[in-house]
């Protein structure tokens, strides 16, 4: 069942989402951009274990709370890790009011016929077992478009919702990510194929499912809002995609009831050698400027 005080929260509460859940192939960049060089580990248990307290180190802060934070994606080591000597997602939520979601996916395959689709997930039904017995409200999993094919989308969309359902059938709520790269040549008509197959499967979903989706920001603002208003959809989200945090907040600040699910945008001025104190005025900034974007619009 879906804790209905976590639902509640990302259904109608302001704020924004933290994304916690570099893996494997992105955590080297996610390290450097900290400060943290590969030459300071020298396996990949070193290298998880440096991520994790960078992480803890975000989650501890004063400013990461549930005043402007919703919720916290978050890697399968990160859920079985600890933070002040408790579970991550009992410190988030018990501690810091901060509803705890967990990526599922293992990556992406190879791009064909304009996307890469979600590499094969044989071990989910158990992370799922898992994520429930440790508090989670959701799940995360990403796939990327890279050019507009009609075919490629519906691909896309198809594996996303399919198992979307599997997820939802065992009382978590998934987030879906259809990603549109911003490198895209054809972005807007991207956008305009992704729209269009998305409603359709919303419109298909059973009648007591729910979804979360996390897109790109699009190109045209206020594009996604027939999928915002959605009955089935609890929220939607914006990834950064590779903008910076001004330019990623900018354009989200002109896209009415999408909040932010930013990354590599939310940490990007956290450096390891800064002191504490320095540490958590950086992320305060950054959190300060997320908030402001996901909740406060111009006039439509």
């Amino acid at each position: 069942m879906v804790d209905r005080r976590m639902y509640e929260q990302m259904a109608e509460k302001d704020g924004f989402i933290a994304a916690l859940d570099q893996s494997g192939g992105s955590t080297p960049g996610a390290l450097r951009q900290y400060g943290i060089p590969e030459s300071a580990y020298s396996n990949e248990a070193e290298m998880f274990a440096l991520v994790h307290a960078m992480r803890v180190r975000i989650m501890t802060a004063p400013a990461f709370t549930g005043a402007k934070v919703l919720a916290a994606i978050l890697f399968e080591a990160t859920m079985d890790g600890e933070a002040m000597g408790q579970p991550v997602p009992t410190f988030l939520w018990k501690e810091r009011g901060i509803v705890p979601i967990l990526k599922v996916d293992k990556g992406l395959a190879a791009e064909q016929d304009g996307v890469s689709l979600m590499k094969p997930m044989p071990d989910l039904p158990v992370l799922l077992d898992r994520a429930v017995a440790k508090g989670m409200f959701g799940t995360k999993m990403r796939s990327v478009i890279h050019s507009g094919s009609p075919t490629g989308v519906a691909a896309v969309v198809a594996q996303q919702f399919d198992i979307a359902e599997q997820i939802f059938a065992r009382g978590l709520v998934p987030i879906v990510e259809p990603e549109v790269s911003i490198k895209a040549p054809d972005k807007a008509a991207c956008e305009t194929l992704l729209r269009n197959a998305i409603a359709s499967r919303l419109d298909a979903l059973p009648a007591d499912t729910r979804v979360m989706l996390k897109l790109t920001i699009p190109t045209t603002p206020d594009f996604y809002a027939p999928l915002i208003k959605h009955p089935k959809v609890v929220r939607v989200v914006a990834l950064s995609g590779g903008y910076s945090r001004a330019e990623a907040c900018k354009l989200l600040a002109a896209n009415h009831g999408m909040v932010a699910s930013f990354s590599r945008a939310l940490a990007e001025d956290l450096k390891h050698a800064m002191s504490d104190s320095e540490f958590n005025a950086a992320l305060a900034r950054s959190i300060d400027e997320i908030y402001r974007a996901s909740t406060l619009k111009a006039a439509a």
